[in-house]
């Protein structure tokens, strides 16, 4: 098949936040709610047809934990667009943000990035506030902030339809 368009994407933040349970409901639409902790890196791709264009996806999940964080500068190479996540109910997942962007920042690689805040449906035990997730986006001057679930699929596609327009943008200009 031929594409219009093949973009790497790399998805990191810290473990237990959802990054894994994001992009199976992305791939899927389904909620996996008995995902395993991600060891190192898994990929994923998709293909859509975005605006008349057919766009292949290659989705790099890193896994969050500290020990596997050296590896992230081997793996960001080439890509195209990030997605850096956090959990609505961890803070610190949220203030550890700053330092998955050094690590990415280190790579020279000015790519769009857009903050997510994973586990709204969990709004209840929430720790973030909204607004401090877009001050957040907005002092690390990153593409875009969404507030989504994995478990009701809420902003999901927005998220993955958002970044694919940026990068198609910044592909053909």
């Amino acid at each position: 098949m031929m594409y219009d368009a093949i973009f790497k994407i790399v998805i990191f933040g810290d473990g237990g936040c959802g990054k894994t349970t994001l992009l199976k409901r992305y791939i899927s639409n389904l909620f996996m709610s008995d995902t395993k902790m991600t060891i190192g890196v898994d990929f994923e791709t998709k293909t859509l047809t975005f605006d008349g264009m057919q766009v292949k996806l290659m989705m790099w999940d890193f896994g969050g934990e500290e020990r596997f964080r050296f590896m992230f500068p081997n793996y960001i190479c080439g890509a195209m667009g990030g997605i850096l996540m956090y959990d609505i109910t961890d803070y610190s997942s949220l203030s550890h943000a700053v330092d998955w962007l050094t690590v990415l920042n280190r790579s020279e690689n000015t790519i769009p990035i857009v903050l997510i805040g994973g586990k709204s449906d969990l709004d209840i035990i929430r720790e973030v506030s909204y607004k401090e997730g877009l001050k957040v986006m907005k002092d690390m001057n990153l593409h875009a902030f969404y507030e989504c679930s994995s478990k009701t699929g809420e902003n999901v596609e927005k998220v993955f339809n958002n970044l694919v327009e940026c990068m198609l943008n910044l592909a053909f200009v």
